[in-house]
């Protein structure tokens, strides 16, 4: 376990951890197995082995008595700069996983600190200095394998190398474990958790599944793009699809109608959900899986993408006593995100918070989350009337979907609640429109609704290799810039890069209408006015439309002119 393992028992034994007559009796029986007694490696792997000591512990004591902090891998998320600066021929040969890197230091876990030799030949190679902690072997060995050996040896081809039965059928074995599998299962069970880990490891929102003719089509939808990966034979379709739905608990067997289910699995510390939808197409039944990462959600306004005058605006309102605030927007425009921004924003120990939502997406911390559970009775509406009862300061209900949940929602609004929801239309307007449109009167319409925020997602320019450009004018008028709005602009484009993975894009940020419900607006509602007219005055009044706001990006140098005038129409249209 170490180059001097004699000094390690003796450690062991000082803390006592282990006794002598222990070492004695792990020595004799590495002596009987055939072993060298004085291999000293054999007996503290004995003592590992019969439960006597943890890896861990012999870590501690490492650690300790050469004044290092000892590191746990599996709470570590390993970032792909650290991968980067250590290859993998390196990290293997030394037995070290990096865990932090800058520009002078590299932060390393180690299993052996008298190991100079790997210390400063690492050093050497990367040209940075050292700083070493210790963790045991074997999870320095499972990290290699992870984030190296595992995107290295479990490509497809090599999965499914030998593997030549069409119709094998997985049994439910936990993610990842292939331990006890047979050989005709193993792939399959290798070849899903690759797919998984793969998309975790590319920031992906989404992963679809989906069967064609001749091939079974696997794509990562990362910032709102779908790209396509390698794909598995076709033969083992079925296979694949059978071994994701017994893991999401739905019936294998049923294969006429659609199903929903869920993958809850832990990825070192953190806890991840993919929630699974599977449809009935004409050759096989598609999946998607969207993955759900409760701790990854960045729930700080500015990471939104508001600027700081919309930002004071956006905190104004969702600060107010009552009334409604809804977010619109296609699916995937990021509604959900937005409010738990919001929400979590005003989450304050004097405020009672509860939501409805179908499904809980994520969870925060001090607000009670109401689960839609609609073959129990439990839908929006029954949900919102109980909610009532709990004398909440602030209700979200998830989405506005018909007139029984939209009437309580205004109600509630109207008896003194803060009221946060989602609606589907296409700019912040129509928002109005569609609440008269479902059956709420006008004039309820125009007393509860405080503000309609309408948004988009546009990809954002790698922060790695974003650099200065000239856009092509033809885009430039497309999106209504002037001339005189160039002058100070700060164009840029990302060139890509290993962060970004080549597209130049690397997270996404919101492009906004926010449209603000003043006294001369709710007049207009109440007297029905058309929703050209509504348009019209908030306009005069200064509202930005999206496209606006995402000129105001690209000038800024978030995103690029090609972003903003696919996610977004012009006024004129």
């Amino acid at each position: 376990m170490t180059s001097a393992d004699e000094f390690v028992l003796q450690l062991l034994t000082d803390k006592g951890l282990v006794d002598s007559t222990q070492i004695d009796d792990a020595r004799a029986k590495a002596s009987d197995a055939g072993g060298d007694a004085e291999e000293d490696t054999a007996i503290l792997q004995l003592l590992v082995k019969e439960h006597i000591l943890t890896p861990m512990q012999i870590a501690e004591v490492l650690a300790e008595e050469f004044n290092m902090e000892v590191v746990d891998l599996s709470d570590v998320r390993i970032s792909n700069e650290a991968l980067e600066a250590v290859p993998y021929e390196l990290a293997n040969r030394y037995k070290v996983v990096p865990l932090e890197v800058d520009a002078a230091e590299i932060e390393l876990a180690i299993a052996d600190p008298l190991d100079m030799d790997a210390i400063d030949s690492v050093s050497h190679v990367i040209q940075r200095s050292v700083i070493a902690r210790v963790a045991p072997l074997e999870d320095i060995e499972k990290a290699i394998h992870q984030y190296y050996e595992g995107a290295k040896a479990d490509q497809v081809s090599e999965i499914f190398a030998d593997h030549d039965d069409p119709d094998a059928m997985p049994t439910q074995i936990d993610l990842p474990s292939v331990e006890g599998a047979s050989e005709e299962e193993a792939p399959i069970i290798k070849y899903v958790h690759m797919v998984i880990s793969e998309a975790l490891k590319r920031r992906a929102s989404d992963i679809h599944m989906e069967p064609l003719e001749k091939r079974f089509r696997v794509r990562y939808r990362i910032d709102g793009v779908l790209h396509e990966v390698e794909n598995p034979p076709k033969r083992l379709q079925p296979s694949i699809v059978s071994r994701i739905k017994l893991m999401s608990n739905v019936s294998i067997a049923e294969k006429r109608v659609p199903q929903d289910g869920r993958i809850n699995i832990k990825v070192g510390a953190k806890v991840i959900d993919l929630r699974v939808s599977t449809l009935p197409t004409a050759f096989g039944e598609s999946i998607v899986m969207r993955i759900l990462d409760k701790e990854g959600l960045n729930l700080g306004l500015p990471q939104l993408g508001f600027f700081s005058d919309d930002q004071a605006t956006f905190e104004r309102i969702i600060a107010l006593p009552d009334g409604v605030f809804l977010v619109t927007g296609p699916t995937g425009s990021g509604k959900s995100t937005t409010l738990y921004s919001a929400l979590n924003y005003i989450n304050h120990p004097d405020r009672k918070i509860i939501t409805v939502e179908d499904p809980v997406e994520y969870e925060l911390s001090g607000v009670n989350q109401v689960q839609v559970r609609r073959e129990v009775g439990m839908t929006f509406a029954a949900a919102l009337r109980s909610m009532l009862r709990q004398a909440p300061n602030i209700i979200m209900v998830g989405e506005i979907r018909d007139k029984e949940t939209a009437e309580i929602a205004i109600n509630a609004a109207l008896t003194g609640h803060m009221v946060f929801s989602t609606l589907h239309t296409n700019d912040a307007p129509s928002a109005i429109s569609r609440l008269i449109d479902i059956g709420i009167k006008p004039f309820l319409v125009a007393a509860a609704v405080r503000a309609v925020l309408a948004q988009r997602l546009v990809r954002r320019n790698c922060q790695s290799c974003r650099a200065p450009t000239e856009p092509d004018e033809k885009l430039l008028n497309s999106l209504g810039i002037r001339p005189d709005q160039t002058v100070d602009a700060n164009f840029m484009k990302g060139d890509g890069c290993s962060k970004c993975s080549g597209t130049g894009f690397r997270g996404r940020v919101g492009i906004f209408e926010m449209f603000n419900v003043n006294e001369e607006l709710q007049q207009m509602i109440y007297e029905e006015a058309s929703l050209v007219s509504l348009r019209s005055k908030a306009r005069e009044m200064g509202m930005r439309n999206m496209r606006e706001d995402g000129v105001r990006k690209i000038i800024a140098g978030v995103t690029t002119p090609g972003e903003v005038l696919h996610a977004t129409v012009s006024d004129s249209i």
